[in-house]
């Protein structure tokens, strides 16, 4: 395994307070927990791997996380606020977005008309503003094209922004989920397989991309079977199995831990 790139999360939870905490989760599906009694934090600025077999809970965890999914029990607080009972759009709001492991871009919108999509409380948005207040929403609409257009060019799409989005390759059209994600200013971005059918090129794009966000004060939580790159990202890392919490620690520590060798072997599942 590489070294790891941001040295910055190794310490993170010693001298900062937890941006995101969930306490205790529990997801019930009829008879089967998918989460149970799960916990984990982030702090502010740290980037974490949350990883194991298939079936181990992880999207499940996720989904609960960014709230489109209630849990059954347990607390999530986003900076010391109870969340659990919010929807996605509220946790947006507060700073918490998400990437899915398959991306649905609006695949005939282009793709600056996708990354505007990701555009939060448009004057333009209320009817009568259109009206009364067209100076500002036209001012509003300009300066979300401007910033669009820079988010753009961090994830290098710049070139493509009036394609349609059918075009993107799968790896571009992680990059086009992130950019879409980043117009909200999201503090905290938690990424679902980011690695997942990208070829060797865009992964190194990807993990740049996301070695900048953190860099610039992002707080991250990575769901990913690229232990590769778990390792290269990631200072500290959660392992799930069968819904729980099974190790935590450093990558190579991990990696070398019994329980997860037979985790991974064993095909335990949720």
């Amino acid at each position: 395994m590489h070294a790891v790139a941001n040295d910055q999360s190794a310490t993170a939870t010693a001298d900062r307070p937890a941006l995101v905490e969930a306490s205790d989760l529990v997801m019930q599906f009829g008879g089967l927990r998918a989460v149970d009694g799960m916990s984990i934090s982030l702090a502010r600025g740290e980037m974490i791997g949350l990883i194991g077999p298939n079936g181990a809970g992880k999207t499940t965890m996720f989904n609960l996380i960014a709230g489109s999914l209630r849990p059954t029990s347990g607390a999530i607080r986003i900076k010391g606020a109870d969340v659990a009972h919010e929807g996605p759009e509220r946790r947006i709001g507060r700073g918490l977005g998400r990437t899915f492991q398959i991306p649905r871009p609006f695949a005939e919108m282009t793709v600056l008309e996708n990354v505007l999509c990701g555009a939060q409380h448009q004057a333009g948005e209320r009817l009568w503003m259109n009206f009364f207040g067209a100076g500002r929403v036209a001012a509003e609409e300009r300066a979300a094209v401007d910033k669009a257009r820079a988010i753009l060019d961090f994830v290098t799409l710049t070139r493509l922004e009036r394609e349609p989005a059918r075009v993107l390759s799968g790896g571009q059209r992680k990059l086009l989920e992130l950019a879409r994600i980043l117009m909200a200013d999201p503090e905290t971005i938690l990424l679902d397989e980011p690695a997942a059918g990208v070829n060797p090129t865009l992964l190194e794009l990807i993990i740049d991309r996301v070695v900048a966000l953190n860099q610039q004060g992002k707080s991250i939580l990575l769901i990913e079977h690229n232990m590769d790159m778990v390792a290269r990202l990631c200072s500290r890392v959660v392992v799930m199995a069968a819904g729980r919490h099974l190790a935590e620690g450093r990558p190579d520590d991990v990696a070398r831990n019994p329980a997860v060798i037979e985790a991974y072997l064993g095909g335990a599942a949720a």
